[in-house]
């Protein structure tokens, strides 16, 4: 197959990513798992870099010649975006290509708990979704800023690393910022961002303390930042935000974060019983008590406070893995697998 019908049938078959590299055939992972194309044999150099080489621009060839890596996203077709990176592995250049729709799906249909979405309405703060790769969280953003777009006539500024969706016209002004096509670098961007005047402000991903502390300046100087971090947990989140920081500024850095925090929501992906995946949830929101806790460095507190928090909207990830056992849509076993707490989890589906 050539690269256009490798992306074909990653649209046809709702793959979420298309692998290409040397000694494998190309490779969808479908619903989580790894599915080798059929009729495809194990690919040679030469074959890998006639099907990845073409979708690159002269600029990303130089990048990629000089860093051995490269990010962009391109649209395929009308059909969809893919989102993609190429790199170099024992010698040998590779490509992963993550599927992106080009309709983002309604906050409420995600399956997020229904107090999740009024986040949408608030002006200003820090709003962080974290969990591992490929569970969700460009998603869950998108769906974010789109109900914003639908509802609220606001500037948002997003700075991306690519570009993933690609929001409709709606009530806002959306103007999305790509690295390295419309801007050098996150420090340039995020210094430069509130002299764009923007109200709602998205953070493709928070790398290092630089951006973790820009993101957290602009939620504190009257914007909604919305953000991505590569954690397991609510409190872990909170935990490396501060972590990243030197020593002697974290005490600082425990204040900002405690008056500037509105949300974290930590996501997963589960396969369920029929064929498909599923999210999972835990939610933290930032009461007085949560404030509190952040601020006197007693973050070993927020899971009890999470589990007891219902009243206003919290949950750990066991009770939402929890109640999709109970409605048959995923397996305990499987559950086990995600799980933060295996001994929680098993009393709540006792």
């Amino acid at each position: 197959m050539n690269i256009q019908q490798l992306l074909e049938l990653t649209v046809q078959r709702n793959a979420s990513d298309l692998h290409i590299s040397v000694g494998f055939p190309p490779i969808l992972r479908i619903h989580g798992d790894l599915i080798p194309v059929p009729g495809e044999v194990p690919s040679t150099q030469e074959q890998v870099e006639s099907l990845i080489f073409p979708l690159l621009s002269e600029i990303q060839k130089n990048i990629y010649n000089q860093n051995y890596e490269v990010d962009f996203s391109f649209d395929y077709e009308g059909k969809a975006r893919f989102r993609a990176n190429i790199y170099r592995q024992k010698g040998h250049s590779a490509a992963s290509l993550r599927l992106i729709p080009f309709a983002i799906p309604p906050l409420k249909s995600l399956g997020l708990p229904e107090v999740v979405t009024k986040l949408t309405e608030i002006k200003q703060g820090f709003v962080l979704v974290t969990g591992p790769t490929g569970h969700g969280k460009s998603t869950v953003l998108a769906s974010f800023i789109d109900k914003i777009n639908q509802e609220r006539a606001v500037h948002v500024v997003t700075v991306e690393d690519p570009i993933e969706y690609v929001y409709p016209k709606g009530k806002s002004l959306i103007e999305q910022r790509e690295m390295y096509k419309d801007t050098r670098s996150w420090n340039n961007a995020l210094r430069a961002v509130l002299r764009e005047d923007p109200d709602v402000v998205l953070v493709g991903e928070m790398r290092d303390f630089e951006t973790i502390s820009s993101a957290m300046t602009i939620a504190e100087t009257g914007h909604l930042v919305f953000a991505t971090l590569h954690t397991n947990s609510a409190a872990q989140s909170i935990d490396r935000i501060i972590d990243v920081f030197p020593e002697e500024q974290q005490p600082q850095i425990r204040l900002q974060l405690a008056s500037t925090l509105e949300a974290i929501l930590s996501l997963r992906l589960i396969p369920t019983i029929q064929p498909g995946r599923i999210l999972a949830s835990e939610i933290l929101f930032a009461t007085p008590a949560v404030r509190n806790v952040i601020r006197e460095k007693k973050t070993y507190l927020l899971d009890n406070m999470i589990e007891t928090s219902a009243g206003f909207g919290m949950q750990l990830l066991e009770k939402s893995l929890a109640e999709l056992i109970k409605t048959g849509q995923i397996s305990q076993e499987v559950a086990l697998k995600y799980t933060l707490r295996p001994e929680l989890l098993n009393k709540l589906v006792e």
